[in-house]
């Protein structure tokens, strides 16, 4: 079977969550499948500096475009080169779409929180997620959220979809205190902390975080500074601007974007990990914050429930109350942080690439395979 991947993402360099299951998961299939009649081609607009370690059976196609790449080099160099199933793991489908493919969509928060979007990105979003739904031939959801979403949006039947959750890298666990402690100094963290890593943006839900945070100051001045981390988004500003307002800015920590390498000690090191975000197709640090022994607070909307599982503190993203109580309430506990950090330690080694690999496989074969094209795949479940 020839099989084509969408390897474009490869070449950021400042990941977040698309980036890093592309990532993980074209590292987990090379790993996998070592298959000799399967070969892939990894198909890059500019080769990255770092691939992942990748078998005899893969190889690497570098065709250029300044801009337009999906649509104007992809899609028609996939149409010449007829491989038996393409598979795109960020969203965009090419105009010309390959006869069989596979596209993975990871979320369609901006039909949720329009509002947390540029009119323009909003509009793009909204019409490439419905292109890539209709025109694939199969697509992988990350969450029974999305996958909802998928259907309320797009129209696209249900027998279409395959359920895929991610998983967790190994590098995920817990540091030594030296480490963690090497690592916050770089972000200028001295002493405990609380933390926050992802895209600094409206639909992170920062503004009531900040606010939330302030409330549970007014009851234990002592509390640890909150520590944000990740490069900025649209309207970040407004996010930056809020802590001043309360005149907090002095204990709110803008870290900006965390290194890859840099991650599993910085969460490793805080005291509580915290992403109340009002929307999420899959939410990832609450896995890998779990994974390094770290007690969370997550919102209860969307896929954070079906991630979090019982592992976490769930909270109603819309209450500054609620989230300023789960604040005090696990800092204030060190009994039920070291109960949410067994649990959640637990609840995340079932989360691994090589499971998201596996049932990924699966799909491309029932798709790409002649005897077996246009059947369905049924993801297991964690």
């Amino acid at each position: 079977m020839q099989i084509a991947v969408d390897g474009s993402r490869l070449a950021i360099g400042q990941r977040t969550g698309t980036e890093s299951y592309t990532v993980e998961l074209i590292r987990a299939l090379a790993a996998l499948d070592r298959q000799p009649n399967h070969h892939y081609t990894l198909y890059v607009n500019t080769p990255p500096a770092a691939l992942p370690p990748l078998g005899t059976n893969w190889r690497l196609a570098s065709i250029r475009a300044p801009r337009l790449w999906t649509h104007a080099r992809l899609g028609p160099t996939l149409r010449i080169a007829q491989p038996d199933v393409a598979f795109i793991p960020a969203h965009v489908l090419p105009l010309t779409p390959p006869p069989r493919s596979v596209v993975t969509i990871h979320d369609l928060g901006y039909e949720h929180h329009p509002e947390s979007h540029p009119l323009r990105q909003r509009l793009y979003l909204r019409w490439s997620t419905k292109w890539s739904a209709r025109h694939a031939t199969r697509v992988i959801a990350i969450s029974e959220a999305t996958r909802r979403d998928l259907v309320r949006y797009t129209g696209i039947s249900p027998s279409k979809i395959s359920v895929i959750y991610h998983g967790v890298h190994a590098r995920f666990k817990p540091s030594d205190q030296a480490t963690s402690q090497a690592t916050a100094a770089k972000y200028n963290l001295h002493g405990p902390y609380l933390l926050f890593v992802s895209t600094i943006q409206p639909r992170k839900n920062l503004v009531r975080l900040i606010e939330a945070y302030a409330q549970a100051r007014q009851h234990a001045p002592n509390l640890p500074p909150l520590a944000l981390g990740g490069k900025p988004g649209w309207l970040t500003t407004q996010i930056e601007t809020r802590a001043a307002e309360l005149g907090i800015a002095d204990s709110v920590r803008f870290l900006g974007y965390v290194a890859d390498d840099d991650l599993p000690a910085l969460l490793s090191g805080a005291t509580l990990y915290l992403l109340p975000s009002l929307y999420e197709g899959f939410g990832m640090t609450v896995l890998e914050a779990m994974a390094c022994g770290t007690p969370v607070i997550t919102a209860n909307v969307a896929s954070l429930p079906e991630v979090a599982g019982d592992a976490a503190l769930l909270i109603d993203p819309l209450s500054t109350a609620a989230l300023a109580t789960a604040i005090l309430t696990l800092w204030s506990s060190p009994a039920q942080r070291a109960e949410l950090r067994e649990r959640g330690r637990a609840w995340a080694a079932q989360w691994t690439w090589e499971r998201c690999a596996r049932e990924t496989l699966a799909v491309l074969e029932q798709v790409g395979t002649p005897a077996v094209r246009g059947g369905q795949v049924c993801a297991s479940k964690i």
